[in-house]
């Protein structure tokens, strides 16, 4: 698969903007929480991270109920991270291409608290992606302190790799489907104040069924599971308009040597 050209991905979010200016024009007194997990709204958002530069648009949909909201997000990362990203450690395989695309189709029950989550994620470095659904359910608040449980399912596909004689993963010139996994986790709101709040993100990712190789080494060499973390610190700026910063790392890479980003978000 060849890799997206920056200028085709900066014109498609460029329409996208656009488009969801439009269509939020009749709802310019609707402002959503940003601050939630659950929030459903039209937004976009720009990031500046250790490998590149980050763009986002989220666009609402009419779902035909009236308890129900949706909304599509679509991220592109790694936009020009060997010009600008700040990482230059060798490992971080910086280069002025796109690193990966990222597609989330999100619903929330507004009578119960119960989201719903298609996550769509493709890799053009590894030439690797996956899809999962899940469920999200928001908890009682308890003081400052709100939690929203995840749980799901998903496939792995991308190009295949075969094991050979010296026992090392080689690539071959096809794709296929991996196998499946499961993942479990847990969205968390700590509100500081009415403007600042902390969000931590664990999730415990493990296969489930699928070749010997995707199964044995999903998550790295002789690893079938991961627990993975996203901590985040944010500032609401206006009602419309915040700034956050997220760090994300797991069990087998340490937090400094994670990715991190500074996000710009703004809600239409």
């Amino acid at each position: 698969m060849k890799k997206c050209t920056t200028r085709s991905l900066f014109t498609l979010v460029g329409l996208s903007i656009f488009s969801g200016t439009v269509l939020a024009e009749d709802k310019q007194d609707d402002v959503q929480d940003m601050s939630d997990p659950l929030a459903v709204y039209t937004q976009a958002g720009a990031g500046y991270t250790d490998k590149g530069l980050n763009l986002k648009i989220g666009q609402t949909y009419d779902t035909g109920s009236d308890i129900t909201m949706g909304m599509n997000i679509i991220e592109i990362k790694g936009i020009a991270g060997e010009a600008v990203g700040w990482n230059g450690d060798a490992r971080a395989n910086n280069d002025d291409s796109i690193d990966s695309i990222r597609f989330r189709n999100f619903s929330v029950d507004l009578t119960n608290g119960r989201g719903a989550q298609v996550d769509v994620d493709w890799n053009f470095d590894r030439n690797q992606g996956s899809a999962s659904y899940s469920f999200i359910q928001a908890l009682p608040k308890m003081g400052p302190v709100s939690l929203y449980p995840l749980a799901g399912l998903g496939l792995a596909a991308g190009e295949s790799y075969d094991v050979g004689d010296q026992g090392a993963a080689q690539a071959q010139d096809r794709y296929d489907l991996h196998g499946s996994f499961y993942v479990a986790g847990l969205y968390s709101k700590i509100e500081i104040t009415d403007k600042i709040w902390i969000n931590y993100n664990p999730m415990y990712l493990g296969t489930i069924s699928g070749s010997d190789e995707y199964k044995n080494n999903a998550y790295g060499v002789d690893n079938d599971a991961m627990l993975t973390h996203e901590a985040a610190i944010s500032y609401q700026i206006t009602k419309r308009s915040n700034i956050r910063y997220f760090a994300n790392w797991n069990e087998d890479t340490h937090f400094a040597d994670g990715d991190h980003r500074i996000e710009f978000n703004y809600q239409f």
